[in-house]
């Protein structure tokens, strides 16, 4: 597993660009919200915590995590800097789960092919609502920590190039 010796929540701050500058829009699923918004939160804290106003934060959420496609194309046309996409898809008894897996993570890499504003990727794919909970907040950290971080390196990308 490759979260096993990993803590998601940890970065070194001084490798951090100066995020006070930009904005961000974060769409979030309201489908196992028990998980997104321990997703959320760890997100939304570290952009502050790196000197992004609350204002210049944007907050969106959809039905589910194959929604976050849609939301995010809509939240690039918001003139930010860089999208979050947090979603939790746990896996069923049926191939659900690989359809809306497959679906979301194309749809997310589509987006930053074919726009400017880069989307991160912040939908866990976990096999147990455990596995879930130990990655948004749990003995794992925060994996919205770790996309937020994401986040911030690659609207300092786009502004640089």
């Amino acid at each position: 597993m490759a979260t096993a010796n990993k803590n998601l929540s940890d970065y070194d701050k001084a490798t951090i660009p100066d995020a006070s500058k930009f904005r961000f829009g974060i769409v979030v699923s309201e489908w196992n919200d028990n998980i997104t918004e321990g997703l959320y939160r760890g997100a939304y804290d570290t952009l502050i915590e790196n000197g992004v106003l609350s204002n210049n934060i944007i907050r969106w959420n959809v039905p589910g995590s194959f929604e976050l496609i849609y939301g995010c194309k809509k939240m690039q046309e918001q003139m930010v800097n860089a999208v979050i996409a947090i979603g939790s898809v746990i896996q069923g008894e049926t191939k659900h789960f690989d359809f809306v897996c497959e679906g979301v993570t194309q749809g997310v890499k589509d987006l930053n092919v074919m726009h400017e504003t880069p989307v991160i990727f912040c939908v866990l794919t976990d096999n147990t609502m455990q596995q879930s909970i130990e990655r948004s907040g749990g003995k794992h950290g925060n994996k919205g920590t770790e996309a937020a971080v994401a986040a911030i390196k690659m609207a300092e990308l786009r502004n640089n190039s």
